[in-house]
């Protein structure tokens, strides 16, 4: 009677263990994340020439997740302003009206204090390093263009938004495979100098990052 019992209660015990395995398994590989704001660089004289302490920033980002708190990956940004022409490698000099930009190309890891797939708010930190590549259309002289090799830091918060909509966060998944949406903000501090002059500054960022 006894070895009835516990034949029973080990094939009811079976559906649940393998739901407990396939709980470990499926979990969230890769992140992918989108964010815009402020870029306020180092230059000197950029607030005097342009009229503002910033330009706009534009980023995307892709990344593998090794463990659920640590991801390495690769984010590409852009930024432009319009003012009078800062040569970088030639001391700053005005040389007339220009249009600035820089692409960044940042190679990072990531550190997220994650511990539960329902957590509201997730911490993380990281940086790594960071190739700049940057370009002074000069109106009416020749195009100034070149890169400089550096590093970045960043943290932030996350809030995960599947909770304010529970039945759209699943269709996600069914439909796309994507485990959590957040809303993030962030800020970072990047450092690539040329010819004594760092491209470089504090970034003041926020978007939404995809776990899949």
């Amino acid at each position: 009677m006894l070895k009835n019992i516990i034949l029973v209660c080990a094939l009811f015990m079976l559906p649940a263990a393998a739901y407990a395995q396939d709980a470990v398994v499926e979990r969230p590989h890769w992140s992918f994340e989108m964010k815009a704001g402020n870029f306020e660089p180092d230059l000197p004289e950029w607030t005097r020439y342009h009229g503002r302490k910033d330009m706009p920033e534009y980023g995307a980002a892709v990344a593998y997740k090794f463990i659920r708190q640590v991801e390495a990956g690769v984010e590409l940004g852009y930024l432009t302003a319009k003012g009078p022409a800062l040569a970088p490698r030639h001391n700053n000099l005005l040389t007339g009206s220009s249009t600035y930009s820089l692409f960044p190309v940042n190679a990072f890891v990531i550190f997220r204090g994650v511990f539960n797939e329902k957590q509201w708010l997730v911490p993380y930190a990281g940086g790594g390093y960071t190739k700049m590549f940057y370009r002074e259309q000069v109106e009416g002289q020749s195009t100034i263009k070149g890169s400089a090799d550096g590093y970045h830091g960043r943290a932030g918060v996350q809030l995960l938004l599947d909770v304010l909509d529970p039945g759209g966060s699943n269709n996600m998944y069914m439909e796309y495979g994507i485990f959590h949406t957040y809303l993030f903000v962030e800020g970072k501090y990047t450092r690539a100098v040329v010819s004594s002059t760092n491209l470089g500054g504090t970034s003041y960022l926020a978007g939404l990052l995809f776990e899949f």
